[in-house]
């Protein structure tokens, strides 16, 4: 095999959270740099007077800000750049991809305890596996 090859076969894809996060690092510490340290020092700067939580920015849920350009999602030749929306323009269900699912407790039999009992089985077949190797 060639070298270039075998440096296209071990080069890893880049995920695009780790893009998005990277794009908003850069965007959101130069605006970190002109804003305080922590929230306690601004309010000692602010002297007594108290904030709401309505007066508050509303925290964002994404990784990246909204028209943030999402480099390496557009794959396609002759598109017009990805770019990212704001929080309130996706899915409500979006924000739950990738929480844990939870089951609620249904008694003995139920679905919660067929999850557990699968999953602690599981478990237990990968360790006896891992001891049979040693």
């Amino acid at each position: 095999m060639s070298p270039s090859i075998l440096l296209a076969v071990r080069r890893a894809p880049i995920s695009l959270t780790r893009l998005a996060s990277r794009n908003y690092a850069a965007s959101s510490s130069s605006s970190s740099a002109t804003s305080s340290a922590s929230p306690s020092s601004s309010a000692k700067q602010a002297g007594s007077s108290s904030t709401s939580p309505a007066d508050a920015a509303p925290i964002s849920r994404s990784s990246c800000a909204p028209d943030t350009v999402l480099k390496g999602v557009n794959y396609l030749k002759g598109q017009p750049p990805v770019v990212a929306q704001a929080d309130d323009a996706y899915p409500e269900w979006l924000w739950n991809v990738l929480k844990p699912r939870e089951y609620e407790d249904d008694g003995p039999g139920g679905k919660k305890e067929r999850v557990e009992r699968r999953k602690a089985n599981r478990q237990a077949i990968k360790d006896r596996n891992f001891m049979q190797t040693q």
